[in-house]
């Protein structure tokens, strides 16, 4: 086998060894990093697909995140190399399909034994590999004892003798096949082997067999309950019901599906509702044999659904392997009408429809005014209204109803991690008491440690109390467990806390994959202004605003720089909005980049008298850095309570 030296613009990537050079320094690449720097130099100029740098790295069977993994090795890779992913010298982008190695190459030959390019890792494991070799030519000499075998019934007729020869083949063909247990043949026949754990679980959406297709909701519910108690495991990661929605209704191979989830595990099901009877169906699947680990159906009444859960939840937490289950409490509900109509509140509460939710909460806790969950659904519904900013009228109501809701579920049910994370939710965003929030924060979490939700929200919180790597600890939680709800949420994290290579490499892998996603590329039009890089900046900001208004925005710039940039921007939302409620802050910002010191300080006052929620982040927030001295900025801060920015 040959294997080269391969020299690039001052480096020489040494197969042979295993090793990236640049003069007499070795380079410190990681094992994934160096074999994806391989694969592309190897490729000869070629576009190498995100596809084949799964099949060639990890294998094509591979169960994990490989999207994340393929964006790591690349933006590690680039690191490594000096790389700049904008105007690259040497790994280039070819967007929504994979990169090619642009830099030219020299090879320089040498002969090597077999194990020249292996990574160490590999060459390690070779000595182990001996006594299975030997095993494999004991089978063969066995083998080879068959033939002679059937040689000697020669003496047998010839119609005899052939049914004989072909009998004799059979079996030992058989023999031969479950000896060398090829394609697992022996391992299905007689698997003594323990059920694998599972890692990681997908519990799609249970399909709706009822006659009513207005039933979905019902089966919505049940899902999202299901994920709910199995999240509540420390040991089991359990993808979001967000992600998990895109595939309802959608038949494709679970391998497929589990690949893109990052799962090993995948839970679906089927369940019919008639009357006041329920059946469910349910299997669990472990992805990468495809392998059927555990199928129940079951016959309920409606008033005994919780037991229901809690026996199915207890159920697949030992089918996936887990040696103790979370603890299952008593059912928090048993009016089979309240349920139903809080199930039908959480439908619309996910459609985006606050307001309609809270008509269906408001009817659950009038049936059952002890329904805990559905008092911390009525108080996410107040807050999730207004936190993006409304008339003062519309705050002032869900301030006082919020809290309100938010305090009576904690009181009713202190062990629900919903209700810790709806009172977090509601002192961090409209009570403005960090400490309150942060204590109710941690509960959530303690309580429920892989709900991605409230490891994003205590970002948000960590980052105003000025924790700011703990808070891109916690958005980087977030992104492992579900990396699909806001592929944004780690490159905001970086940006408050100032980290702004970190955080333009960041959304950049992520862009790669999503890049219809509007919000990424305004974060990334943030982080290049903050850089000086202004024509980057709106480079990213007209992806956000295409198609309708990126060749104004682009014009405007190319008219007056930066500057005409954000003036047509506040000039474009009033266009826009007209009727809307202004948002103070947006105005602030983009006044602030302006240098114009009064307006961006009289809407930031403007956002105090209002209330407006995200007012609680002012320290986080780059774009007021330059008015941190001024004495009617700090006044704010002191009236928020907010510790000096680090």
């Amino acid at each position: 086998m040959f294997i080269g030296v391969v020299k690039f613009a001052g480096f020489e990537l040494d197969r042979g060894r295993y090793e990236l050079r640049q003069g007499n320094s070795v380079i410190k690449v990681e094992k994934i990093p160096m074999e994806l720097l391989v694969l592309l130099v190897e490729s000869d100029g070629q576009l190498v697909t995100r596809d084949q740098i799964v099949e060639k790295i990890w294998g094509k069977d591979v169960f994990l995140d490989t999207e994340h993994g393929i964006n790591t090795a690349v933006r590690k890779l680039r690191q490594a190399l000096g790389d700049d992913p904008e105007n690259p010298r040497f790994v280039q982008t070819v967007t929504g399909k994979g990169y090619r190695f642009i830099a030219p190459t020299s090879t320089i030959a040498a002969k090597t034994n077999g194990n020249a390019g292996k990574p160490p890792s590999e060459l390690a494991d070779l000595p182990q590999a001996a006594p299975q070799l030997s095993e494999f030519a004991a089978g063969s000499h066995a083998i080879g004892a068959v033939v002679p075998a059937v040689r000697r019934k020669s003496h047998f007729g010839s119609a005899s003798r052939l049914a004989g020869l072909a009998f004799l083949f059979v079996v030992g063909s058989m023999a031969i096949l479950l000896g060398l247990n090829f394609r697992g043949a022996r391992d299905r026949l007689f698997s003594t082997s323990p059920a694998p754990q599972i890692h990681a679980l997908a519990v799609l959406p249970l399909e709706n067999l009822s006659a009513d297709p207005a039933q979905e909701y019902f089966a919505d519910g049940m899902t999202d309950e299901l994920i709910t108690m199995l999240a509540k495991n420390a040991d089991l990661r359990v993808v979001s019901r967000t992600s998990v929605m895109q595939y309802k209704k959608v038949h494709r191979p679970l391998s497929e599906v589990a690949r893109e989830l990052g799962v090993d595990g995948i839970l679906e099901g089927s369940v019919e509702r008639s009357g006041n009877r329920v059946h469910l169906n349910a299997q669990l699947i472990y992805a990468p044999q495809d392998r059927h680990l555990w199928a129940e159906s079951y016959d309920r009444d409606l008033n005994d659904l919780a037991s229901l859960q809690n026996e199915l939840a207890r159920t697949i937490a030992h089918q996936v392997g887990l040696a103790t289950t979370a603890p299952v409490r008593p059912g928090p509900h048993s009016n089979a009408e309240a349920h139903d109509a809080y199930l039908l509140g959480r439908y619309y509460w996910f459609g985006g429809e606050d307001i309609k939710s809270r008509e269906y909460f408001l009817k659950a806790i009038q049936l059952q005014p002890d329904y805990a969950a559905a008092h911390a659904a009525l108080a996410d519904s107040y807050v999730g209204a207004v936190v993006m900013g409304a008339p003062k009228t519309e705050l002032e109501e869900a301030i006082t109803k919020g809290g309100q809701e938010a305090r009576q579920a904690v009181a009713l049910d202190d062990s629900d991690g919903d209700a810790h994370h709806s009172m977090a939710a509601f002192q961090f965003f409209l009570g403005w008491n960090l400490e309150a929030a942060e204590r109710e924060s941690a509960r959530a979490i303690a309580l429920n440690p892989h709900y991605s939700e409230s490891h994003h929200l205590r970002a948000y919180i960590l980052s105003a109390l000025q924790r700011n790597e703990e808070a891109v600890q916690e958005d980087r939680k977030s992104m492992e467990i579900d990396p699909r709800i806001r592929p944004w949420a780690l490159g905001y994290a970086l940006i408050r806390a100032r980290q702004y290579d970190a955080g333009i490499a960041e959304l950049l892998s992520r862009a790669e994959v999503q890049s219809e996603d509007a919000i990424i590329h305004e974060f990334l039009s943030d982080l290049y202004w903050y850089k000086g890089m202004v024509a980057e900046s709106v480079h990213e900001l007209a992806k956000a605003y295409a198609p309708k208004s990126a060749a104004e925005l682009e014009a405007a710039f190319k008219k007056g720089g930066g500057r005409a940039v954000s003036e047509w921007q506040l000039a474009h939302w009033k266009k826009v909005h007209p009727d809307e409620f202004a948002p103070p802050l947006f105005f602030a910002t983009r006044y602030a980049r302006l240098g114009r010191k009064d307006e961006a300080l009289r809407y930031l006052e403007k956002a105090y008298d209002e209330h407006v929620p995200w007012l609680i982040l002012i320290q986080s927030e780059p774009d007021f850095d330059s008015l941190h001295s001024d004495p009617r900025y700090q006044a704010i801060v002191k009236k928020l309570g907010l510790p000096p920015a680090s």
